[in-house]
């Protein structure tokens, strides 16, 4: 033990060494022109300071010195990152091999200084760093209401997660729609090492609505301040962040900047970038009261129990309640109301490097913050152009923020080694099943479909549906995958009622999407249409977990369960409305259906597949069954197994669109074994259904022998 110990602090002085070579290269430099308070000469070149070859030579000698010194500065930073992962490897002198060291990047004291705050957080400090340990949980608070914030928070977090070595907690004040939306998709994300909770966001409105507010992020864009109150009352500290930020670096290092904090300093935060808080911007423009430029809220570090010793709750609210008498509303939301009580406790604030919000808004000066956009830490999109705001780097921010919008998420299911994971009852359910399956089986890629979990975004669009008086209404339900988006807009012409729709999509595919419902008025005019995004994992195509996923989601009590391919006739939902039946339609009599004039009924037969229209919570489709074969034909002999009738209805039909053939069908056609595979799950399919209902199931056996 003793040699590890010795070696080790060997490798540490050599290291710190070396980080120090710029500042100890500087104090050279600054020490060499000087003697007994006069300048010293460098070089004889000197004494002739207006001679061409002075200037020549020292113009060389300078940008030689620059390039010298930007050489440096990067080995610095490589030395930097070693250091930081020998640490991580090496025993910690805390906490075993628990302790990582960050870089800290100094904050400046004024804004006179804001600029040189890149050129401070990239130089080497020799002092002790202040810790962010390894398996130290950062926590970050979120608020986030509707379809809009839900879908951009996700880009948001993929920044987050695919910078951090940290174990995560978010914290989520969202409204019922996000809640529903951001819970489904972390707990089918199954990240390693996150935690999420929420905050209901809803029961906050009474805290804030008596503030009038003319930003477009309305109510909600004020509930930061009351995150002392809303949060655990024993969650010291926590970074708060707006949707619209994407992070070009680890998260840990903003969490360090905590230990930087002195004295009364509680609010983290980096001043404004554009002329906003200085009244200038037009004739007349009255803005909240602010120290300076002020500050902008998109990116705050909270001390939150110092805050909440120093009553933030009352300070903030007796600040806005006089300000408000003059002013009438917040034009920024919180940012006004921090801004006013900032002005009046200025040593609240520790001011961040502006690189830790770099403010892509109209009227903005980020430009003047920083000289290389490869020193940007985080972007803020907080102009309502968004992407199409101006700023002579928007394309390199632009590319950034796609980069992670397109990202496959399910490459963020990496574990963070060394951090125990807090126990997933889901996950290791999902563990034990797997490991159950006998990888030598031939179908084995087949059974492991059905236990993958694919991570799920619901409502990927705004949604809005009245419920009717009468309790008879049928929703569509469908799923397809990119190649078959051509057809929504026939579908959404020939029904106009509800239609929940599941959609089989890469990351970059659900923009493609996106983009394309925008730019469809026929789309863009229908709000009753549910959107639901099943991200693509594995080989097949999860034809029932679609299924499942579009049947679950439904607000009416009837659906009618379809296929993307198939065109109602128009007049159909409204036919269907009137048509109230018990249980179900199922295979049709054609010759009698040509002629029939009222509903009849006819029994099961081996192979059918209708489309049905069912009460809502019917038996979901089985999800062994994937790709091309029997997905339908299994869910028909359930709903017959469970006495469902089958009714046919006259004067109602669908027409089917021809495409190309399915990639599924392909594999099905060209490949034995797929076809050996689907047998065999048949067959187990068939057994399962014994097990289930016993006698009743023979005659599914009887009928596929004869057939």
């Amino acid at each position: 033990m003793l040699g590890i110990c010795r070696g080790r602090r060997k490798f540490l002085a050599a290291s710190l060494t070396l980080l120090c070579i710029p500042a100890i290269t500087w104090i050279y430099l600054f020490a060499g022109s000087f003697e007994d308070g006069k300048p010293v000469s460098l070089s004889p070149l000197e004494s002739q300071p207006h001679s061409p070859r002075y200037t020549a030579s020292s113009q060389r000698e300078r940008e030689s010195l620059e390039v010298r010194m930007r050489e440096v500065e990067e080995e610095n930073r490589a030395l930097r990152r070693q250091l930081s992962l020998a640490q991580g490897r090496a025993p910690g002198h805390r906490r075993g091999n628990h302790s990582r060291t960050y870089a800290m990047e100094e904050g400046t004291g004024d804004s006179e200084n804001l600029r040189a705050g890149i050129v401070a957080g990239n130089s080497s400090e020799c002092g002790q760093q202040p810790v962010v340990e390894k398996c130290e949980t950062i926590h970050v608070a979120i608020v986030c209401a509707g379809y809009n914030a839900s879908r951009d928070v996700v880009t948001l977090v993929k920044s987050v997660l695919f910078h951090r070595r940290n174990p995560l907690h978010f914290h989520l004040i969202a409204d019922t729609i996000a809640e529903q939306i951001l819970a489904t998709l972390f707990r089918t994300w199954m990240v390693p090492a996150v935690r999420v909770d929420f905050y209901n966001a809803d029961e906050l409105k009474s805290e804030v609505s008596w503030i009038p507010n003319k930003h477009y992020s309305g109510i909600y864009g004020l509930m930061k301040l009351v995150l002392t109150k809303t949060l655990p009352a024993n969650l010291e500290r926590v970074i708060v962040l707006d949707t619209d930020i994407t992070f070009a670096t680890d998260i840990a290092e903003l969490w360090a900047v905590f230990h930087k904090f002195k004295g009364q300093q509680v609010l983290g935060l980096v001043e404004n970038q554009s002329d906003w808080y200085l009244g200038n911007l037009w004739k007349n423009h009255r803005p909240w009261p602010a120290l300076g430029r002020g500050y902008n809220t998109g990116v705050i570090l909270l001390l939150l129990d110092k805050l909440r010793k120093m009553k933030w709750e009352q300070m903030w609210r007796l600040t806005a309640e006089r300000e408000l008498m003059g002013m009438l509303s917040t034009s920024l939301a919180d940012q006004d109301i921090f801004n006013a009580v900032i002005k009046q406790n200025p040593f609240l604030v520790y001011q961040l490097p502006c690189f830790w919000n770099v403010q892509l808004s109209d009227h903005t000066r980020s430009e003047q913050c920083y000289r290389d956009v490869s020193d940007l830490k985080v972007i803020h999109w907080n102009s309502p152009k968004k992407l199409r705001v101006k700023n002579k780097h928007v394309e390199f921010f632009r590319n950034l923020y796609l980069t992670f919008l397109e990202y496959d998420g399910n490459l963020l299911r990496r574990e963070l080694f060394g951090c125990p994971s807090e126990t997933d009852v889901n996950s290791e359910n999902l563990q034990k099943q797997l490991s159950e399956l006998d990888e030598d089986d031939l179908c084995y890629e087949f059974r492991r479909e059905r236990f993958t979990v694919h991570r799920t975004h619901l409502y990927f669009l705004h949604y809005e549906y009245e419920p009717t008086s009468d309790n008879t209404d049928v929703t569509l339900v469908a799923q397809l995958s990119m190649d078959r988006l051509q057809m929504l807009e026939a579908i959404c012409k020939h029904w106009e009622g509800p239609i929940s729709l599941a959609l089989y999509l890469s990351d970059a595919e659900a923009q493609q999407f996106l983009r394309y419902a925008q730019g469809s008025d026929v789309l863009m005019n229908r709000h009753n249409v549910g959107y639901h995004i099943v991200y693509k994992e594995g080989q097949f195509y999860p034809v029932n977990l679609l299924r499942n996923v579009a049947m679950k989601h439904i607000s009416t009590p009837y659906m009618f369960l379809s296929d993307i391919d198939f065109l109602p006739m128009y007049g159909l939902y409204e036919y269907l409305r009137y048509h109230v039946w018990t249980k179900g339609h199922a295979p049709t009599n054609f010759a009698k259906w040509r002629t029939a004039t009222t509903p009849y009924r006819v029994e099961w037969e081996a192979d059918f597949e209708p489309y049905v229209v069912v009460r809502r919570g019917c038996p979901e489709y089985d999800r062994r069954f994937v790709g091309f074969g029997w997905n339908k034909v299994a869910h028909i002999m359930e709903l017959d197994a469970q006495e469902y009738e089958f009714i046919v209805l006259p004067n109602a039909y669908m027409i089917h669109m021809p495409h190309a053939p399915s990639f599924d069908i392909t594999k099905f056609r060209s490949n034995k074994q797929y076809r050996i595979c689907l047998k065999t799950l048949k067959e187990e399919f068939q057994q399962d259904m014994s097990r289930r209902y016993g006698f009743a199931a023979l005659k599914y056996l009887t009928a596929e022998n004869n057939s």
